[in-house]
């Protein structure tokens, strides 16, 4: 079966031959910090890691890496909340960060014009914190939340343009959209949902408008907990979270995502049983997780990114367990 079928029949819960997967990693030592409009080398290390990935293992779907381009432009410090409103603007569609990205993506997705791919767009959440750090992040959310709602806003503007434009560009592609809660204990779900989910939800409207097929990917990175039900009112067509940090199996996201695609299950730190575990245990694991969570709906992948020296022969062992 073509993968894009394959991939298809998951999203519509129709039976499959066999459950695809899709894990990913990073493919530069210095994807949060590199600046891949400065240094257009920086892009194409990252399509040639792609290429290698993808001819070497085949993959049933990949994950399009925005390594580079991490950090949103700005036109002034961060230093405070008040520095925000002068700093962070709405950017045009012409602009070469949005630009170099579709770049990006089109060349990636010409590796293999009959795989499935989808581009990773971090919340404007997420970017800021990328840009200020988690004490920061959280300072200024504190401070002042309207402030930093105000330029989540703006910049989700901006970042709707590029998922917009991912897909208009690419029919039958979409994006992979990582949220964050920065602290549960300290931002309860009616004050993201004020605050927070508005920049979050427009970037995910675009890209539904456009037609994609979209993926929201509910980040636990650094053991960061979120409340994973929240996010149940967010529309996308699959939901990937952080299985072992949430303590929420696969099974149980069943009936807080219905009717919905399921993507995970392995967890990804550097020493789990993907990155270091033997052949029978892999595959014994990869067995246990359809059987919990069923094998209609399912792309068994990781809780995130797996750690960037993974040997490949470890996704091969996943992926001949999971023929039904």
């Amino acid at each position: 079966m073509e993968k894009k079928e394959l991939l298809d029949r998951v999203f519509r819960g129709e039976d499959v031959p066999r459950v695809p997967v899709g894990f990913w990693f990073h493919f530069l030592e210095d994807a949060e910090t590199g600046d891949a409009v400065a240094d257009p080398g920086t892009i194409e290390r990252n399509i040639a890691g792609h290429r290698a990935f993808i001819e070497n293992f085949q993959p049933d779907m990949v994950k399009v890496m925005s390594d580079g381009f991490f950090r949103y432009p700005v036109e002034g410090p961060l230093e405070s909340v008040s520095d925000l409103s002068g700093s962070i603007r709405e950017i045009d569609s012409s602009h070469p960060w949005i630009q170099k990205q579709l770049g990006l993506f089109a060349s990636v997705s010409a590796i293999d014009p009959k795989n499935n791919y989808f581009y990773n767009v971090f919340s404007p959440l997420t970017t800021l914190r990328f840009m200020v750090g988690y004490p920061k992040i959280k300072s200024f959310l504190k401070e002042s939340p309207s402030q930093v709602s105000d330029a989540l806003r703006a910049m989700g503007q901006g970042l709707s343009k590029l998922a917009g434009a991912i897909v208009s560009e690419h029919k039958g592609m979409g994006i992979y959209l990582s949220v964050q809660n920065p602290d549960i204990s300290a931002f309860s779900d009616a004050f993201y949902e004020e605050y927070v989910a508005p920049s979050e939800k427009s970037v995910l409207a675009s890209a539904n408008a456009a037609g994609g097929r979209n993926i929201l990917h509910i980040c636990g990175y650094s053991g960061v907990r979120n409340n994973v039900a929240f996010f149940g009112s967010y529309e996308a067509e699959a939901f990937n979270w952080a299985v072992q940090v949430e303590g929420i199996p696969l099974s149980k996201g069943r009936g807080l995502f219905p009717g919905k695609a399921l993507i995970g299950g392995f967890a990804n730190p550097p020493g789990s049983l993907i990155h270091t575990g033997n052949r029978e245990g892999i595959q014994a694991f990869t067995k246990q997780l359809m059987e919990d969570a069923g094998n209609r709906s399912l792309v068994i992948g990781a809780d995130c990114t797996v750690p960037n020296d993974i040997s490949l022969e470890r996704l091969r062992w996943v992926r001949e367990a999971a023929i039904l």
